[in-house]
């Protein structure tokens, strides 16, 4: 058991970019805002160290760097590091763990008075300079007083693995790849902590800038927004739905290994994804909600639909009314997400409206409910439901007012950006709707249904949005979508929740392994045949080194 990172001191020689000639001002290295950024999240102190050699301008910047990320700046060189030292324990207290120093190997003067401070160092080697120990993929190497790194994006992945040999195997470190506003989004909130949560469980930024087979043998579960990186889906195609995606490269390595270690946990697999990129798979699903009809509650459904390949089929008008159809519908891409133009839908009133439709093809046509332009979202985590109200489209006759005063066109908007919203003047009675719809929220009934979408789809964290259909009272899923941010519940519920639901599928994947590997013992104890099974004792790989 070693000692955990108790805080990080990055010095000055690893962010300011040492190419930039005299006259122009400092800048930094290419990779240094994505670091601080995450840095910054970590729920591990953090500090910027600058030499007092250091010009005014860079002296400037890196305060001001300090300043944006919410660090602390330090005046560090080879005859202050004592005073520093105190200034740090003046800063941060007890930290509980050690201070991990990361600095360039062009300060080799510096090491061995780094060294008698009893502090963990990283060294970053110099382009170049890497050593031909390390092994591919340019992982980090220790020797007895310091780590090596080839590249900075391994500072996360040597922290959390300094960490994990501090804990032992009583937390689980967990992976994540997404895109980096989402990354941002979630790691802001305190999702991503590079330390310990309460129920064990540590985050590890998984990039696709290092080879991938390395980090991986980090992590115990890899936490996935496999849509942020597809390049783009055929439709048109019979194949299976997997066929017609195109990753890119780096999550196409992703999925191969996954594949070939099918005991690693993962949230949540790529196959079990697939229905929710798919507006007509989503819908057909759905259809299967008629089997939580009970006496005396509401009915909860998805919209009448309807696939079309050509907003010119001579048929199309009798395909919509057999399907239960009536205008006005809402036309939607069948790509639910991914891709451009995924979100571009329209409103129509007229039968004539289909003509030169700018909603890709193929599509769904689906009912429009009335819905008091109230919509609710529930979010998923794991076996917990929650749920917000939000604003939404207003009934169809206000949606008839604004398409008249644009010239009874289809009403065209994109689903992320902005929705076709009443004017104040239009909508004075939405208020009482709104009410009227919230006192016939049947919670019960949605909190069935999302359990029931839980076990059908085998998603951990999900959500859908529904509306109350006026007059009826039926609950409408109109939207089912893959790990969303639940940014409208407080994070001081929703991130314990969201910890809790990853803690739990590890948990029950690690179960089934050991099942499994018991099952393979007991066949090859009663008949002593070498059975071709592959099954590991451990969750994913060797590690480094060791409400409603």
């Amino acid at each position: 058991m070693g000692v955990a990172v108790g805080g990080v001191i990055l010095d000055e020689s690893l962010l300011l970019a040492s190419n930039s000639p005299q006259h122009e001002n400092p800048s930094l290295q290419p990779v240094a805002d994505s670091l601080l950024r995450k840095l910054r999240h970590s729920k591990i102190p953090t500090g910027i160290s600058c030499d007092v050699g250091l010009s005014d301008d860079k002296v400037s910047l890196l305060k001001r760097l300090a300043t944006l990320y919410s660090f602390d700046c330090f005046i560090l060189n080879e005859s202050s590091v004592d005073d520093a030292k105190n200034e740090i324990m003046l800063a941060w207290g007890d930290t509980g763990g050690s201070i991990l120093y990361v600095v360039s190997d062009k300060k080799k003067e510096f090491f061995p008075k780094l060294s008698n401070c009893g502090w963990l160092i990283v060294v970053l080697r110099s382009l170049g300079q890497e050593s031909a120990a390390v092994t591919e993929g340019g992982s980090a190497c220790e020797n007895s007083i310091m780590i090596f790194i080839n590249k900075l994006e391994e500072l996360p992945s040597t922290i959390c693995h300094i960490n994990r040999k501090a804990t032992g195997n009583s937390v689980a470190t967990v992976g994540y790849v997404m895109k980096s506003s989402r990354e941002e989004d979630f790691a802001k909130r305190g999702a991503f902590p590079l330390y310990p949560t309460q129920n064990g469980l540590m985050f590890m930024p998984l990039t696709f800038e290092l080879p991938l087979s390395p980090q991986l043998q980090e992590v115990d579960v890899v936490l996935h927004k496999a849509t942020d990186e597809i390049m783009s889906i055929e439709l048109k195609s019979r194949t299976n739905f997997s066929n017609r995606i195109v990753y890119t490269s780096g999550m196409q390595d992703l999925q191969r290994y996954l594949e070939d270690h099918p005991d690693c946990c993962v949230i949540d697999s790529f196959n079990n994804i697939y229905p929710v990129l798919d507006r007509l798979e989503i819908q057909e699903i759905l259809l299967r909600l008629e089997d939580l009809k009970t006496e005396g509650h509401s009915t909860i459904r998805g919209p009448h639909f309807l696939k079309v390949d050509s907003f010119k089929e001579p048929d199309l008008l009798q395909r919509m009314s057999e399907a239960k159809l009536s205008l006005p519908s809402i036309v939607k891409p069948q790509v639910a997400c991914g891709v451009a133009n995924a979100h571009k839908m329209a409103i129509i009133f007229r039968n004539e409206d289909f003509k030169d439709l700018s909603v890709p093809l193929p599509a769904v046509v689906q009912e429009y409910v009335d819905h008091s332009s109230t919509l609710y979202k529930f979010y998923v985590l794991g076996e917990k439901v929650f749920y917000a109200v939000k604003k939404s489209t207003p009934n169809a006759d206000i949606l008839m007012k604004l398409s008249e005063s644009n010239g009874l066109k289809p009403l065209v908007f994109d689903s992320l950006k902005s929705l076709p919203t009443a004017k104040e003047d239009q909508n004075y009675d939405n208020d009482n709707c709104s009410k009227a719809t919230n006192s016939c929220v049947d919670l019960d009934l949605v909190t069935d249904a999302a359990n029931w979408l839980r076990g059908v789809l085998d998603l951990t964290i999900f959500g859908f949005d529904v509306v109350i259909q006026e007059g009826t009272c039926d609950h409408v899923i109109v939207d089912v979508n893959y790990l969303p941010s639940f940014k409208e519940v407080p994070d001081d519920i929703a991130i314990p929740a969201f910890w809790e639901a990853i803690k739990k599928k590890f948990e029950l994947k690690r179960s089934k392994n050991k099942q499994q590997t018991l099952l393979f013992d007991k066949m090859i104890s009663e008949d002593g045949v070498d059975h071709c099974i592959c099954v590991r004792d451990q969750p994913c790989s060797v590690h480094f080194g060791s409400e409603i």
